[in-house]
């Protein structure tokens, strides 16, 4: 029996699976069954999306910094873009999990050519098969300039693909020793990179028997992936990865078990494991709701979306996720950003307040005009309860906030709505109106448990 499919469950698997959702997504995802929700429309297959231009097919120039740099800004404005019309579709959020977990940083890799080619693979590989995911992104150009691989030759072995494979991509410490990253390394030698390609040079190779996980043999990067997904340990470490992003920063070690289970069943296909975890009554217990800190990227689509904002520019929303420490391609290290209580900071804090604000006011902190603004009165209208003062603060947090508000504070939104006048005398005809519903909006975005999801 799946879970029940109301609206506390729907914004719940919204809130974690998109970047934010309007009130029509919460309607469509209602209007069918849990199931056929998840399996035919949140895990569907996406046809590959338009690349940002047609530089992606240029062999990278050295010393092009300023068109590289320019380039680098395309790709994060397109890649907000695909976030912010993702549908009802998952791809985008599993492309940005994959982002943060087989890492790259611009700062190091350089050419946008590759990180391109980098994000195409993990959106190829969004949910599909972990394993071969693994060994693509092994001899990926982006990730043999960021970890070294292409320096990785017989002669002079360079071992920090290798540690970072066993301990931040597949199996966790504790599950490998260092004579492991050492044989795996002369196993991932020979690779390179020239134009756009990743090329194997037989003379680059280590042909030594390696001995590898208790195995002998004289193995290539493929083996030596397989070789890891023998390991039980291998879908515990990435299903705790999954959990720890969907569920709760606190890993149920009985439940990603189960995943874990599941996982392994079905040849470490991700398809079927998020399915398992959408769909079962532990996702949706009460404790897990509206206890995840928004990322920066979750916090700036989703506040477009609730406020049904269009968006064709998204140089702004890419300048303000920088300032709240989350700027795409560039995470902080091989870590990757380390989300939850990181995200909140002295600075960070009120940067995000200063961002919603901005949003609501329809101009930058500098003054200077933003390209979308937001109709208030429109926006207010929209709202089946927009005459009732009580029941119009209510409808708009329960839609915008997934951590249930307090009476006291429920009731200070709604002395900021009325701003002195009597809730009887309440319209959305009353003079200033406009503004008493923007310093309602406002008041909301700032409160602690809208930076929740």
């Amino acid at each position: 029996m799946p879970p029940v499919w109301n609206v506390a469950n729907a914004k719940h698997l919204l809130a974690r699976t998109l970047f934010g959702y309007t009130r029509r997504d919460l309607e469509q995802a209602l209007s069918t069954s849990l199931t056929n929700f998840v399996n035919n429309q949140l895990l569907a297959n996406l046809p590959a999306p338009a690349p940002p231009g047609a530089w992606i097919r240029e062999a990278p120039v050295a010393n092009n910094g300023t068109v590289d740099r320019q380039r680098l800004q395309e790709m994060r404005l397109w890649w907000l873009g695909l976030m912010a019309r993702q549908g009802l579709n998952i791809q985008e959020k599993m492309v940005l999990f994959w982002h943060n977990h087989f890492v790259s940083e611009s700062s190091k890799v350089q050419y946008p050519q590759y990180l391109y080619e980098q994000n195409r693979l993990t959106r190829q590989y969004a949910l599909g098969d972990f394993r071969e995911f693994t060994k693509a992104m092994t001899i990926d150009p982006a990730m043999l300039i960021y970890l070294d691989g292409r320096t990785n030759t017989r002669s002079s072995p360079n071992e920090n693909y290798a540690r970072e494979l066993l301990e931040l991509f597949t199996i966790g410490i504790g599950h490998y020793t260092e004579a492991d990253i050492r044989e795996a390394a002369k196993a991932l030698t020979g690779w390179t990179v020239n134009g756009l390609n990743a090329v194997f040079t037989q003379s680059r190779f280590n042909t030594e028997t390696k001995t590898f996980l208790g195995r002998r043999g004289n193995f290539g990067y493929r083996e030596i992936v397989d070789i890891i997904f023998e390991q039980a340990e291998t879908a515990r470490f990435i299903c705790r990865k999954l959990y720890k992003e969907f569920v709760y920063y606190q890993p149920d070690e009985a439940f990603v078990e189960q995943m874990a289970d599941v996982f392994r069943r079905n040849n470490y296909q991700i398809r079927p494991v998020l399915a398992f975890l959408f769909t079962s009554d532990h996702f949706y217990e009460p404790r897990f709701k509206g206890v995840k800190i928004k990322s920066p990227v979750e916090l700036a689509i989703g506040v477009i979306k609730q406020l049904e904002l269009t968006v064709n520019d998204f140089s702004y929303l890419n300048e303000m996720t920088r300032s709240l420490q989350q700027e795409l391609f560039e995470p902080p290290d091989v870590r990757g950003w380390e989300g939850q209580r990181k995200w909140i900071t002295s600075t960070t804090y009120p940067n995000r307040n200063v961002f919603t604000d901005t949003l609501i006011n329809g101009r930058r902190t500098n003054g200077q005009t933003l390209p979308f603004r937001l109709n208030a009165l429109t926006y207010a209208r929209s709202y089946r309860n927009a005459e009732n003062a009580a029941l119009f603060v209510r409808e708009v947090t329960d839609f915008c906030l997934d951590y249930p508000l307090t009476d006291s504070r429920r009731a200070s939104l709604l002395e900021t709505l009325l701003s002195g006048t009597i809730a009887a005398n309440w319209s959305t005809s009353l003079a200033m109106a406009d503004t008493r519903i923007l310093s309602f909006l406002r008041a909301m975005m700032r409160l602690p448990e809208y930076q929740l999801c």
